[in-house]
């Protein structure tokens, strides 16, 4: 079966999403390590993805409404997975209360209830991620 049957069935279906993410940056991290540029961990994580049969969206652009308006002013997803599931990547020494807050700021903006943080640039990859919910 396909994660992205599951898009309708709420948290069953983001919890499934937010595993298969998990275990996709787990493989990328064995096989890359720490050290790296966000871009490539974003790249790799998009692709193993992807091999996994989920449709990946990357660098998508995230309008935000201000009153009456739609203003473009920049913001980009890292990745958003099968419509339900954002993801941020980073390659920090650690992750910092800012970043969570802009993952929680996206998931306003975007309208979806679940996001992942990833810091790739760990050496046991559990350590760097967080599950955001708004």
């Amino acid at each position: 079966m396909k994660h992205r049957e599951h898009r309708d069935n709420g948290d069953h279906g983001e919890n499934l999403i937010t595993e298969t993410v998990i275990g996709a940056a787990i493989d990328v991290h064995r096989e890359l390590g720490p050290g790296l540029l966000e871009t490539t961990y974003r790249s790799c994580l998009a692709h193993e993805l992807r091999l996994r049969d989920l449709r990946v969206d990357t660098e998508k652009g995230l309008p935000i409404r201000y009153r009456e308006i739609e203003l473009e002013v920049g913001y980009r997803v890292d990745l958003l997975v099968a419509d339900l599931v954002v993801v941020e990547v980073k390659a920090v020494e650690r992750l910092l209360p800012i970043h969570e807050a802009q993952l929680l700021t996206y998931l306003k903006f975007s309208g979806m209830r679940i996001g992942l943080l990833i810091n790739f640039n760990v050496k046991l990859l559990t350590s760097g991620i967080r599950r955001l919910a708004r």
